[in-house]
């Protein structure tokens, strides 16, 4: 059970963190040092925000190099973010994609499979979002569904779990041979972090949304996952593809540790730009700005 203090201390450490979330995307490093100047350093053995939010926006721009590295060599990334409910996949995800074009850089998060889908060869759902050149994608769980929630909650028979097995790393390493670098990630937390965090979203109404009746039974399945989990990684731990494990109890510091090791990855380097000139706007002296009707303006709520 959470003590009630340590629970206390933690809901407001996640409240500083919710804040964090909104700084991330007005800050720069220009303004870093001057805008948190007087913010408090995180309490406990969090990280220092100060420290975090440097090392933050230093690695964002090492990923838009990586984005102009893999464009201009026409490279397919694909990245695979697995692990239980509430250890912290959606925020690395958030992070790497924050400030890199979505056309360059896209999430695919798939819903359950309908009917039709379920009819088809496992995979095939999957093979439509992988990436062309000059493409990364990210999946925020994956074909590994099988090996975990399908699996613990009944959803495939045993033979069909069995062949997942037995095809997963054939399929793999098709998908490495015909040029995609496949980098799977595993963020891992306690069980006594994945309670406390649960509890956090019960109690905070702009949260709640995250957890799904299949959340709250995951919990109850503890044991269930983890045996599913250590199968999971024990027979799909490839050479082609192997699996790497984030520690994700504290968030920044998974946060930061995922994006160095994503860098570690792919072997990039910075792509000159040529310098980029504004064009002189053009004006016709015969023309002439229609007002706009009131009546289709936004009403200003917000005015001084």
């Amino acid at each position: 059970m959470t003590n009630p203090e340590n629970f206390l201390q933690r809901a407001q450490a996640d409240l500083i963190d919710s804040y964090d979330e909104e700084l991330e995307m007005e800050l720069d490093d220009d303004r870093i040092d001057e805008l948190l100047l007087d913010a408090p350093a995180t309490r406990g053995n969090g990280m220092d925000r100060r420290l975090y939010f440097k090392d933050l926006f230093r690695l964002q721009g090492e990923l838009v190099k990586l984005q102009d590295w893999v464009v201009a060599q026409k490279l397919k990334v694909v990245v695979i973010f697995e692990g239980r409910d509430a250890a912290g996949k959606g925020g690395a995800i958030k992070r790497i994609t924050q400030r890199l074009n979505p056309r360059v850089c896209r999430v695919a998060a798939l819903p359950a499979p309908s009917e039709r889908e379920k009819s088809q060869w496992y995979f095939q759902r999957y093979i439509s979002h992988l990436p062309a050149g000059g493409e990364i994608v990210l999946f925020d769980r994956s074909w590994y569904n099988r090996a975990g929630v399908e699996r613990v909650m009944g959803f495939c028979s045993d033979e069909e779990y069995e062949e997942f097995f037995r095809s997963v790393p054939a399929f793999e390493t098709m998908l490495v041979r015909s040029g995609i670098l496949l980098i799977k990630y595993w963020f891992s937390i306690t069980d006594d972090e994945q309670h406390t965090r649960f509890q956090m979203r019960i109690r905070d109404p702009l949260k709640q949304w995250k957890l799904s009746p299949m959340d709250l039974e995951s919990r109850r399945r503890w044991e269930d996952y983890t045996k599913a989990k250590e199968t999971m990684l024990d027979r799909s731990h490839i050479p082609e593809a192997p699996w790497w494990i984030v520690e994700g109890n504290d968030k920044k510091r998974a946060r930061l540790n995922c994006i160095h090791h994503l860098l570690s990855q792919v072997p990039y380097q910075e792509i000159g730009h040529p310098e980029v000139i504004l064009p002189a706007r053009v004006h016709h002296p015969d023309y002439t700005r229609h007002p706009v009707p009131r009546d289709m303006v936004v009403p200003d709520h917000y005015q001084d």
